[in-house]
């Protein structure tokens, strides 16, 4: 047989198992879920839930023994912020952390009795803050607004006291040094535009490998033996199976991971800044390293629950090693070793840099070595894996067509027996 020859009949061994895989993929109703109705809902659910960016009127109580003209004033001004709504009353601490417990107010401001007396006597005051610390969204608007109102009530104070003569001077003495706060890369300092980003391409990684897992588990509960592969002239080369296998998630991830990349943060008005051309060098080397490793764990699939399990048990530990959520500098370094595995690493930063902080592809280099490196890891990982279930496969077809010989022997044998 000629090149060329050879070259065709690759080619089309490669498309069968291509074709193969994607009936699978539209057939069996676990991998449809996982690969294409997850990716297309569970974005907009949770880009949904935070698409405010900021939560506003969280509930508090105010415990205020001083009962004075000041410990009102800072009721008021609280009450009067976007952030908290005072909610309630109590009489002492204990009902305060009653309705706590109940959940009915998120956090307590607590004034004691000598406030309003320390402030007159030019002393310092102190206004307890106790805060619920399940959801740090509200412990952040209950704590700044408190911090808020308490220097704006010190610049008045002062102001006051100083004996100026006109609002230049008093502008001065409030506040003798002019800061100017930028916020970078996330004007809103919402926790959407920070963490979401990172969960779209988090999502992409941890959907391929239950699309592919589902689909590995499948193939070897329907299989006598449970072999992966199965037995068949066009699955009868490594090459041609894991090529007709990734073109089939490739194709589909290409369409998925552009409407998480490049759709939904356009949806959600998140930030988006990186040119096509920039995301498309990342995506490629992000999807074959994704495709590739969710091919090498499906080789440890026995049934098809065990890769949901793994996956959703690691999804969110992966986001917290990928540094978004959790400063990277303050994970320890055997944990960052471990994150090096998973693309999800590597592919969530350089997505952040490019399209939240408008980096080059020139800043995100490493990032994109290390997934081309994990390209080619996972493809000979996934080349020796396959090789072994291919082996396997074909040992016990050789088996089973040694049974069936021997089997029509022995009828053969039995039926001449018979008419003798």
């Amino acid at each position: 047989m000629s090149i060329f020859r050879k070259i065709i009949k690759w080619l089309d061994d490669a498309a069968y198992v291509w074709r193969f895989e994607l009936r699978q993929v539209l057939r069996d109703e676990g991998v449809l879920l996982f690969c294409i109705v997850v990716p297309l809902v569970y974005p907009l659910l949770y880009s949904w839930i935070y698409n405010n960016e900021h939560i506003h009127e969280v509930p508090v109580v105010v415990v205020d023994r001083s009962h004075s003209q000041q410990s009102r004033e800072f009721i008021r001004m609280c009450d009067a912020s976007a952030d908290v709504h005072v909610a309630y009353y109590a009489e002492d601490l204990d009902d305060a952390q009653s309705l706590v417990s109940r959940q009915v107010v998120k956090g307590i401001y607590y004034i004691p009795e000598d406030f309003g007396t320390h402030l007159n006597r030019m002393e310092q005051g102190t206004v307890s803050v106790y805060c619920d610390m399940a959801l740090m969204l509200t412990y952040k608007a209950i704590y700044q607004t408190a911090m808020a109102v308490s220097q704006k009530m010190a610049a008045q104070i002062q102001t006051r006291l100083s004996g100026n003569y006109t609002v230049r001077e008093d502008v001065i003495t409030a506040s003798p040094l002019d800061v100017e706060e930028v916020a970078m890369f996330n004007p809103q300092g919402g926790y959407g535009t920070a963490v979401l980003p990172a969960v779209l391409m988090l999502i992409i990684q941890q959907t391929l490998a239950l699309g592919i897992g589902l689909a590995a588990g499948t193939a070897r509960e329907r299989n006598r033996y449970g072999d992966l592969i199965p037995v068949h002239p066009c699955y009868q080369g490594i090459g041609r199976v894991i090529s007709g296998k990734a073109v089939c998630y490739l194709m589909i991830y290409a369409v998925m991971s552009t409407y998480l990349t490049m759709v939904v943060p356009k949806l959600f008005h998140f930030i988006h800044i990186a040119p096509w051309q920039n995301m498309l060098a990342l995506m490629v080397p992000y999807l074959l390293a994704c495709v590739f490793f969710g091919m090498t764990v499906s080789c440890l699939v026995r049934y098809r629950e065990n890769v949901i399990l793994l996956m959703v048990f690691v999804s969110l530990p992966l986001l917290f090693l990928t540094g978004v959520s959790w400063p990277q500098a303050s994970i320890p370094g055997y944990l960052q070793g471990v994150s090096w595995l998973f693309p999800s690493t590597f592919g969530v930063r350089a997505y952040l840099r490019l399209n939240s902080m408008g980096a080059s592809i020139g800043d995100v280099s490493f990032e994109l070595r290390c997934l081309w490196i994990q390209v080619a890891a996972y493809l000979g990982a996934t080349g020796l894996v396959y090789g072994h279930q291919l082996r396997t496969s074909q040992y016990h077809a050789r088996e089973r067509l040694a049974y069936l010989r021997k089997k029509r022997e022995v009828r053969l044998a039995l039926k001449k027996h018979a008419k003798n």
